[in-house]
């Protein structure tokens, strides 16, 4: 097991990897922007280095930054969480060259799945189901328009090296098609510097289901059940929960089988994400592999009672799992709400700012992954995440009456957020019934945002 290890990344997830190496006897060595200079992540460690001022793209995407402190620091390697530099292959490459284990798959294999027109290819090639689409990536938009055509619309124009809803576009009229495609690439390109495009048929209200895989360097493959990840609003996922209602068990089993087989098609070591959509006829398709652990990995740790980040560390030193297929058996119900510092009655504007007070809810079957606390900052710098509240129960319904408790129990004095939503959305009859899909949020928040202010001025009178 290693001795040392950077964790390049801020927030709860920084949190999270910090008691993960303090629990296995490794020091961790965390790094900060000036904006991040009082975060919990670094209050917490003995060894912190600032990387640079307040801009992402200068200190925590400064990779020879990075890479100068693990090496004075003598980390043995680094664990990247999520976003950031987690799906940067380049950079995964530098680790190795500096004899620094990285804590995911190879540089080959995240710029194989990285690209989701190339990823799709393999997965057809590896005989998983895949969306009806363009034969890897386009040309031009008149080259895509031609396949649209073909397919019959609606249809989806997907960047390549896209995520968390950028670079997309649907598309229901052919009139707007090549709009809309210069539109998407110019999104691509602006933020992921790739104009490269490929295109799906549109699958109409799915549910967007993943199944979570931990895979080691001696050819072990497991997958530990689904999340579905449905409940979103422009592409960015709001709450999560496992086991999902909508699969029977022929189904997850078909889909658990599928999910090892991409996996085991990529070369795949450590934790990844297989994630598919299901149409309402019960069909599944794969979309995309994520290289990475996911926001949403605690409800898995819940029901699977393992701790993946754990699991992370051991496949990176060279270890085994510690577990089979065999000892994977999902246990009771478990739900993730992310809460975000963001205004929903004015358009989910970002929310930033100082923290007066915080009280974390708690409880029997009760988790908060946060780097909140009282008379913090939190910076317009960087995402909106503030925290991760995520309960367990014996049942689906004993969940979201516990999900309801500790949202009523959370408060942040100071910015404004997103929790009088989410504590609606547990009283909706879609969630409640299941009946829910991605187009939920889309046709249900008027109707939420309505419940909220009628809520809020009940309780000012």
């Amino acid at each position: 097991m290693f001795k040392r290890i950077l964790i390049a990344n801020r927030g709860e997830i920084a949190v999270r990897v910090f008691r993960a190496c303090r629990e296995l006897d490794i020091e961790p060595v965390v790094v900060y922007s000036e904006a991040d200079r009082e975060a919990l992540h670094v209050q917490l460690a003995e060894h912190s280095y600032c990387i640079g001022p307040a801009s992402s793209a200068q200190s925590y995407l400064n990779t020879d930054a990075i890479l100068t402190v693990a090496k004075a620091a003598h980390c043995d390697a680094i664990h990247p969480g999520y976003g950031f530099l987690s799906e940067n292959a380049e950079f995964a490459d530098e680790c190795e060259k500096n004899g620094i284990t990285w804590i995911g798959p190879s540089g080959d294999v995240i710029r194989m799945m990285g690209n989701k027109a190339a990823a799709r290819e393999l997965m057809k090639d590896a005989g998983v189901p895949v969306v009806p689409g363009s034969d890897g990536s386009v040309a031009d938009a008149a080259e895509a328009k031609r396949i649209a055509d073909e397919i019959g619309y609606p249809v989806l124009i997907k960047a390549a090296a896209g995520g968390g809803g950028r670079g997309m576009r649907k598309v229901f009229d052919p009139d707007q098609f090549e709009d809309l495609f210069e539109e998407a690439r110019a999104e691509s390109r602006a933020c992921f510097n790739d104009d490269e495009m490929y295109l799906e048929k549109l699958v109409l209200n799915p549910h967007h289901i993943e199944f979570q895989i931990m895979a080691d360097s001696c050819g072990n493959v497991v997958q530990l059940g689904e999340r579905d990840c449905s409940i979103q609003r422009r592409g960015q996922k709001m709450i999560e929960e496992t086991p999902s209602r909508v699969l029977t068990p022929e189904l997850r089993e078909r889909m658990g089988e599928a999910a090892v087989k991409a996996a085991r098609a990529a070369g795949y070591v450590n934790a990844g994400t297989i994630e598919f959509v299901l149409d309402p006829s019960g069909e599944f398709y794969f979309i995309e592999m994520n290289t990475r652990i996911q926001v949403e990995h605690p409800i898995t740790e819940c029901v699977t009672g393992i701790d993946l980040v754990r699991e992370q560390l051991r496949v990176a030193s060279g270890l085994s799992l510690s577990f089979t297929q065999d000892d994977i058996n999902l246990r009771g119900h478990a739900i993730e709400c992310r809460i975000n510092a963001e205004d929903p009655a004015h358009g989910f504007m970002p929310s930033p700012g100082l923290v007066d007070f915080v009280h974390l809810p708690g409880g029997y079957g009760v988790r908060v992954d946060t780097g909140l606390y009282a008379g913090c900052e939190l910076p317009p710098y960087y995402d909106s995440l503030a925290a991760k509240l995520i309960v367990w129960a014996p049942t689906r319904l004993e969940a979201i009456r516990r999900m309801r408790r500790c949202l009523e129990e959370f408060v942040i004095d100071g910015p404004k957020t997103n929790i009088d939503v989410l504590h609606q959305i547990m009283y909706h009859p879609g969630f409640i019934r299941a009946t829910y899909n991605t187009s939920f949020i889309d046709e249900n928040l008027d109707t939420l945002l309505a419940w909220t202010n009628a809520a809020d001025v009940q309780e000012e009178a």
